[in-house]
């Protein structure tokens, strides 16, 4: 039977015991606490300053800093502190570890081993030692060209560097047979220094925006001649909240598609999916409870601050949310968080899709970037406080940050665009290609008041309401309850970038992807408005030493008024927000190829070559790794869908349309006359098994065409996005209807029933 190995896999998973770890205990039996086993696998600062004398970790600390370069002295007495500290803990290897523009990272593991020879007159003798030096700890020398470069790399010139980010710490994670392998984050650049990675722009974006923020805080807050200014540093956090699906593994495996696309290119939704809306915040699976827990376990000895775990609104789709760190760390944290993930799901016979819209007709699944900016006094620059109307220095960071997607918004939805994400966008909860900011009512006010020059509306607490309850009346305000607070703003599930009380939340980020390309396009429009805003203070102030707060609420109302097109507060699914986001002259963009040029476009390309973040060679190179890999992945969906529907899912129905047929013959001898149901389904499923044929010759006929489209990656996204994808679209359509109408016994791959549910 076709779908023999569908119920040796159903049944694996209905009788297989769920998977069980010890937790750590102390000593006495007692459980040790979170906060006791939180890093423990992580090479903090407070181990370089134990292993470095105090000159030296000082340097280090002003390295860190980007004030001078990293001396070999203090580089040997790290490496040598770590490899102790490492081995101590079973490490064998070491890798450096970086983020190449595959949206995965990347490794290669050297040993700790080395060999040592001595000469005598006996010959040359050969010692094991361990050894690790502090030039292997700042640097190693992968391939370039192996990895996208855009044609900045080419295999006769293939070298390539990855290089220690001493922003991010070292860490220890476990390999095979009891031992472990030391991880070195690091950035990776071409031989000629250019970025090949996501980390690289990230960090330059980061020093940007803090550069920018710093000058602006410290003009609207002097301090007397010669005194230390309040404000040193600015950096910007974040916390993504992931989002991904869970199947069982043994089903995963007898779906081509999940395997090669991470996506079901062909199903139909069972009878029940998330229409009742009981899978939000139910309760969790046993089975993905186990591997949450675990998972965190693990993140907690990497140092990852994961706090929150919840069901999502589609069947088997979950979530993980951290504390909000740095953004560069947080970034790793976000990337280490999918690969441990995904490690501990495999032990539990589970498989983890981060595609964001694995299965058709149910809610994607997203990254939803939560950014902001604080000082290094811990103040968060986007807090507007208890009366934000009066806190110019929280209002003129918020017209910055409009001023940035207003400029600039055709740039960010470019960091979100990918083919995986298209399917995405636009329905089911995610947010539409149209890139505005939700402010809330509160906020909204806030501005429409300061640009008017009029009194803010009062937003006191409503009045208490009741609840009539089998015609009695239950005031809300019960006594056993504790009070609540609301927050300044609602939620608008449908803006791409939302603000949500201390932050704003980028919600339109894939979650599949890397945050790093999407926070660093943020980060570096930013940037450049708060420039804008700066220079239009020192415009309004003239000649004196610091500006007034006329001359802020000046500045202020001039962004608001420039920036009120990029506001919408209402329903960013309806086709009259199409139409008026059109009047307001903001991009709708629809397609990935189409937001790739955006990249080149000058508007963009000088504010990002003009901040130092990339140089016109890696935009270049990176608007034809976008467009190559585009092209790619729906050449690679295309061929596994036609492989798919004419290996097995058409000799299915061919299998299951000549049993029929020869139901009918037989029947029609032995009763004497036509088998008027079994021919009723044999005449309803032949038009349809002859649609599919077609289909698939068409699309096989579109990719061979894709083939000759030339070696230009632009016009072959073009083309994809053109004709391979709806060629895939109309194959899947017919390919459904074939599988409403053929006999379970038949159909070779498990059915969305089956995979959505546990």
């Amino acid at each position: 039977m076709a779908n023999q190995a569908r119920v040796v896999s159903i049944q694996d998973n209905i009788n297989r015991v769920t998977r069980s770890i010890q937790y750590p205990r102390k000593p006495d039996g007692k459980p040790v606490y979170t906060s006791e086993l939180f890093g423990e696998n992580v090479f903090h600062l407070q181990q370089i300053a134990k292993a470095l004398p105090k000159p030296a970790y000082a340097s280090f600390l002003k390295q860190m800093r980007g004030r001078q370069a990293l001396d070999k002295g203090t580089a040997d007495a790290i490496a040598h502190a770590v490899r102790i500290w490492a081995m101590d803990r079973g490490a064998t290897h070491f890798t450096h570890w970086f983020q190449p523009q595959t949206g995965s990272t990347a490794e290669k593991h050297d040993a700790f081993l080395s060999l040592k020879s001595s000469f005598s007159a006996n010959g040359e003798e050969v010692t094991a030692i361990d050894a690790f030096s502090g030039t292997q700890l700042l640097q190693a020398e992968p391939d370039a060209s192996s990895f996208p470069s855009g044609g900045m790399r080419t295999t006769f010139e293939a070298r390539g560097y990855t290089v220690w980010d001493t922003t991010s710490p070292m860490f220890i994670q476990e390999g095979p047979h009891g031992t472990s392998v030391l991880y070195i984050p690091s950035v990776f650049i071409s031989y000629n220094g250019d970025a090949l990675d996501e980390k690289t722009v990230l960090l330059r974006s980061t020093a940007q925006i803090a550069k920018s923020a710093t000058e602006l805080l410290n003009l609207i807050d002097p301090v007397p001649v010669g005194a230390q200014p309040r404000t040193n540093h600015v950096f910007t956090t974040l916390g993504t909240e992931q989002e991904y699906f869970l199947v069982d593994r043994s089903l995963y495996a007898l779906r081509p598609d999940l395997k090669h696309t991470g996506r079901t290119l062909v199903g139909n939704l069972p009878p029940k999916h998330q229409q009742m809306d009981d899978h939000y915040f139910g309760r969790i699976p046993s089975k993905v409870l186990a591997t949450m827990s675990e998972t965190e376990l693990e993140l907690f000895r990497l140092g990852v601050p994961v706090k929150t775990r919840h069901n999502e609104v589609a069947p088997q789709q979950f979530e993980l949310a951290p504390i909000f760190e740095e953004a560069s760390l947080a970034v790793d944290h976000n990337l280490l968080t999918m690969d441990v993930l995904s490690k501990v799901a495999h032990k539990n016979k589970l498989k983890v899709l981060y595609h964001e819209k694995p299965f058709k007709g149910v809610n994607g699944s997203g990254k939803h970037c939560n950014w902001s900016m604080s000082t290094d006094r811990g103040e968060n620059l986007l807090d507007p406080t208890v009366k934000p109307e009066t806190n110019y220095r929280f209002l003129l960071v918020l017209v910055a940050v409009l001023h940035a997607v207003q400029q600039h918004g055709g740039l960010l939805r470019t960091s979100i665009a990918s083919s995986s994400n298209e399917h995405r966008l636009g329905a089911c909860e995610a947010p539409p290609m149209i890139v505005s900011v939700f402010l809330g009512e509160h906020l909204t006010e806030v501005l429409n008041s300061i640009e008017e020059s009029r009194p803010i509306k009062n937003f006191s607490v409503p009045e208490i309401q009741t609840i009539k309850l089998g015609g009695t009346a239950l005031d809300v305000k019960v006594a056993s309850l504790p009070a609540i607070s609301r927050d300044l703003t609602d939620r608008n599930r449908t803006s791409p970038f939302a603000f949500t009380g201390n932050k704003f939340e980028f919600r339109a980020v894939g979650s599949k992807q890397s945050p790093a390309f999407p926070v660093t396009i943020l980060n570096a429009a930013v940037a450049s408005a708060l420039q804008d805003v700066t220079e239009a203070l020192r415009t309004q102030m003239g000649d004196k030493p610091y500006p007034s707060d006329a001359d802020k609420v000046a500045v202020i109302k001039q962004f608001i008024a420039s920036t009120k097109a990029v506001r919408f507060e209402g329903d960013g699914y309806s086709d009259a927000w199409i139409e008026e986001a059109e009047k307001r002259g903001l991009p709708n963009i629809k397609t990935s190829p189409e937001a790739f040029e955006q990249l080149l476009n000058p508007v963009h390309s000088d504010m990002l070559t003009k901040l130092g973040i990339f140089t016109q060679s890696e935009l270049q190179s990176r608007h034809l790794i976008l467009q190559e890999r585009y092209s790619k992945d729906l050449l690679v969906e295309a061929t596994t869908l036609s492989t798919l529907l004419a290996s097995q899912i058409l000799p299915a129905a061919f299998e299951y349309r000549g049993s029929l047929a020869q139901t009918v013959q037989v029947l029609k001898t032995i009763e004497g006359e036509e088998a008027s149901p079994e021919l009723t389904a044999l005449q309803a499923l032949t038009p349809v098994v002859k649609d599919l044929q077609a289909a698939i010759a068409q699309l096989d006929d579109v990719v061979h065409k894709m083939h000759h489209v030339g070696d230009d990656p632009v016009e072959e996204a073009k083309f994809a996005c053109a004709h391979v994808l709806p060629a895939m679209n109309h194959a899947r359509a017919v390919a459904d209807k074939l599988e409403v109408l053929t006999a379970d016994k038949y159909y070779p791959i498990p059915h969305y029933s089956e995979l959505l549910w546990f």
